[in-house]
C-alpha cells in the first residue's frame, strides 16, 4: 500500500515538475536545447544509476567548462536532475525490496530539509556558495577513495531496521536533505549511514533514490524562481538524463567503476580547487564567470 502511493506520488510529482520546468524556461527566454548539456546529462546520469552519484562530475565539469556562474551551479543541479532521479526512483522502488516504513520516513524527511536549505542557497552571497560547494567537492572526492580502497562499510543483510533506528535516518534525512540544496549529494552519506545501521545497501538505493526524487521537486521548483538558474542547462541535463537512466537500470547488469572513481576524483579535487581560491578572493571577482552559448 505504502509502495503504491508513493509510486503514484511520484508520477504525479514528475507531471508537474515538467510542466513547471518548461514554463520557467519559456519565461526566462530559455526554451532551446544546449547539446552539451544533453550530453552531459546523459553521462552523469548513467553513473549515476550505478551508484556513481550525479552531483560532484556535473558540478566539476560545469564549472570546468565554465557553463554557467557559480551561484548557478545549486539551482542548475537540484533543477536539471530533478526528472532523471524520479525515474530512477520509480525504476527501483519497483525492483528493490526494503522496509516501507523505512522507505517513507527518509522519503517525508528529506524534503523538509530541502525547503529550508534552497531558501538559504538563494540568499547567501556567491562567496559562501563557492566555498560550501568547494568543501563538498573535497568531500566527495574522499568518498570515492574509500569506495576504491574497500574502506566504505560494507553493510548488513538487513531490508529493515528497528523503530528507533528509523527515527534517526529520518532526522538525518532533513539535515542531507538541506545540504542537497547546496548541491552536496545525498547519495553517498545516505548510504554510508544506512549501511552502517545494518541495512543491506542494495536496500539503500530506492531509499536514496525515493529521498532525492521527492525533496528535488521542491528545491528546482523554488530554484526555477529565482535568477540563479540556467533553465537552457537544466533543461539539456534532463533530456540526456531520462534515457540514460532507463538503460543503465534495464541494460547494463555490471560494469567496473573503479577506474572511473578515480578519474572523477582527480576531475573533482581541481574542481573543488578552483572554487575554493575563487571563494576567497575579493568579491567583485567572484561573478565574473562567463555562460557558454548554446
Amino acid at each position: 500500500m505504502i509502495v503504491n502511493v508513493l509510486l503514484t506520488l511520484l508520477w504525479l510529482s514528475g507531471a508537474v515538475y515538467l510542466v513547471a520546468m518548461f514554463r520557467a524556461a519559456r519565461a526566462k527566454g530559455q526554451l532551446s536545447l544546449n547539446l552539451e548539456s544533453i550530453g552531459l546529462g546523459a553521462a552523469t546520469n548513467f553513473f549515476d544509476t550505478l551508484g556513481i552519484g550525479s552531483f560532484a562530475p556535473t558540478t566539476a565539469y560545469l564549472k570546468l567548462r565554465k557553463m554557467v556562474p557559480d551561484s548557478f551551479i545549486p539551482g542548475t543541479l537540484n533543477a536539471g536532475h530533478c526528472l532523471p532521479t524520479i525515474v530512477e526512483a520509480l525504476v527501483f522502488i519497483k525492483l528493490v525490496s526494503v522496509d516501507p516504513v523505512l522507505l517513507a520516513a527518509c522519503i517525508v524527511a528529506a524534503p523538509l530539509g530541502a525547503v529550508f536549505g534552497s531558501a538559504a542557497v538563494i540568499r547567501l552571497p556567491t562567496q559562501m556558495v563557492q566555498g560550501v560547494v568547494g568543501v563538498a567537492l573535497v568531500i566527495a572526492s574522499g568518498l570515492y577513495v574509500l569506495q576504491n580502497l574497500n574502506l566504505m562499510p560494507g553493510g548488513g543483510s538487513a531490508l529493515s531496521l528497528a523503530p528507533s533506528w528509523i527515527a534517526v535516518a529520518a532526522a538525518a534525512h532533513v539535515v542531507l536533505g538541506a545540504l542537497m540544496t547546496f548541491g552536496i549529494g545525498l547519495y553517498a552519506p545516505s548510504l554510508i549511514m544506512l549501511s552502517l545501521m545494518g541495512l543491506d545497501p542494495k536496500a539503500a538505493f530506492p531509499i536514496m533514490m525515493g529521498a532525492c526524487a521527492f525533496l528535488m521537486p521542491v528545491s528546482g521548483i523554488r530554484f526555477m524562481n529565482t535568477d540563479r538558474i540556467d533553465m537552457r542547462v537544466a533543461l539539456g541535463i534532463a533530456l540526456g538524463g531520462i534515457p540514460a537512466v532507463l538503460i543503465a537500470a534495464y541494460a547494463v547488469t555490471s560494469m567496473p567503476l573503479v577506474y572511473l572513481r578515480w578519474g572523477v576524483v582527480a576531475v573533482v579535487l581541481y574542481a573543488a580547487v578552483v572554487l575554493l581560491r575563487a571563494a576567497l578572493r575579493p568579491a567583485a571577482a567572484t561573478d565574473s564567470v562567463s555562460v557558454a552559448s548554446s
